[in-house]
């Protein structure tokens, strides 16, 4: 029996949006970030979006990750923002506490079909009762390898942390000092120890009633050392070799990764056809195991809405910019281009029209994570301030005074503590 996503139920009606617009000129602007396959399939779109509108022009404004919440802050604080903007679920609570910094989508029903949306999807992204984006899909974390190293290292995919930490060490012995079997980001590497740590006594990382963090200091002492453990056994490389590879770009488009010297990732499901683009061939990349304690209750797997569309609060064609959104998230020229480039579609006929295309299965690298996460233990309720940049800066920081021998886990801890409880109380609020 098919298996069906609680948020991506099929449903066979069609967007019945009929927008009216003006026929004078407009320019739209639409920014987003992403990797070189999910920029060129969002310009297939557009092309299709300006064929179908002639008299709307959109100016296309993309770029990596890094820098893309700073960049958006400048422009909201200016008034410059774009149109319509690819936003993430944690910038609400930053840029948006009180619904009012992005436009209100409830007042664009006319051009934007928001039958497709579940309520509970919608709920997520909405604010005192403005809707500020559009949920684009669900988000998981997990565990991807390149199959043909791991056959090249002689070694099943792990399923304990306990086999990765073995794998590490086979990786050297075996292919040498470059080789690790996975390498995670600023952000995965936090919510890797994360997992780990959440496994053991399902504590979360933040109280958001005190406004701080909710482990002590021994817990996050303990976290710490396990991220070194983690680098020391080679699992990873550690910040000090990520460095020397420069920054700016994306580590999926870096050559360790594309010549299969980083063997996996942990990494969010919707970036999976970026990283998988990157190989010589994309059907290398394979889900894997999730990892799990032996007695552990709950993955502690962070699970949230992905990528959203937000119109920016100062558009002056706030309908036009519904029509681009609609066209994007529930039309066959918006959808079909973009296929899952962003995760698995939130709206329905958006699922419906990848499904009868067949580019969109159950059996999806990007579906398969998500049916992976439903079957797990797994109650953790992710919240949006974990991926506040400034937090996350703090672990970052720390792991780098760790793995360039600046201080001890020790040191490190305590440090991350005091910063992280300052930065907490601000933007907690």
């Amino acid at each position: 029996m098919k298996i069906i996503l609680p948020l991506l139920i099929a449903c066979c009606c069609a967007s019945a949006v009929a927008p009216a617009f003006s026929a004078d000129p407009v320019t739209l602007r639409f920014s987003w970030w992403g990797g070189k396959a999910r920029h060129q399939a969002t310009l297939e779109a557009l092309k299709a979006f300006e064929a179908k509108y002639p008299n709307i022009k959109v100016k296309a404004e993309y770029t990596g990750w890094d820098g893309s919440y700073s960049r958006l802050t400048t422009q909201i604080n200016s008034g410059t923002e774009a149109d319509v903007i690819q936003t993430n679920w944690n910038w609400l609570t930053l840029l948006s506490k009180k619904g009012d910094g992005f436009y209100d989508l409830n007042r664009l029903t006319g051009q934007l079909d928001l039958s497709q949306y579940s309520a509970a999807s919608l709920a997520t992204t909405t604010i005192d009762g403005k809707l500020n984006a559009l949920p684009l899909s669900t988000n998981v974390m997990a565990f991807f390898y390149n199959k043909v190293t791991w056959q090249k290292a002689g070694l099943a995919f792990p399923t304990t942390w306990d086999g990765l930490l073995e794998a590490g060490k086979v990786f050297k012995e075996k292919l040498g000092d470059k080789y690790y079997p996975i390498y995670v980001g600023e952000q995965d590497s936090m919510l890797l120890v994360f997992s780990w740590m959440y496994q053991q006594d399902q504590k979360p990382m933040l109280d958001l009633e005190k406004r701080k963090l909710a482990w002590d200091h021994e817990q996050i002492v303990k976290a710490l050392g396990f991220y070194k453990q983690l680098t020391d056994a080679h699992v990873l490389p550690n910040m000090k070799v990520l460095g020397s590879y420069g920054k700016g770009t994306a580590l999926y488009e870096m050559m360790p990764w594309i010549n299969g010297e980083w063997a996996g990732s942990y990494n969010w499901n919707a970036l999976y056809p970026a990283q998988s683009h990157s190989l010589p061939v994309d059907s290398d990349l394979v889900l894997g195991p999730y990892l799990m304690l032996p007695e552990a209750k709950d993955a502690g797997q962070f699970q949230k809405t992905a990528m959203m569309y937000s119109i920016g609060r100062t558009t002056k064609h706030p309908k036009e910019a519904a029509m681009l959104l609609n066209f994007m998230v529930n039309e066959p020229g918006g959808v079909i281009p973009v296929g899952m480039e962003r995760g698995a579609p939130l709206s329905k006929v958006a699922d419906t029209i990848l499904r009868e295309k067949g580019i969109l299965t159950d059996s999806d690298p990007v579906i398969a994570p998500l049916l992976q996460s439903f079957a797990l233990p797994n109650k953790f309720v992710a919240t949006p301030y974990m991926e506040d940049s400034q937090f996350g800066a703090q672990f970052t920081a720390a792991r780098e005074s760790i793995d360039y021998g600046k201080k001890t886990v020790e040191q490190a801890a305590t440090d991350f503590e005091q910063q992280a409880n300052r930065i907490l109380k601000r933007v907690m609020r």
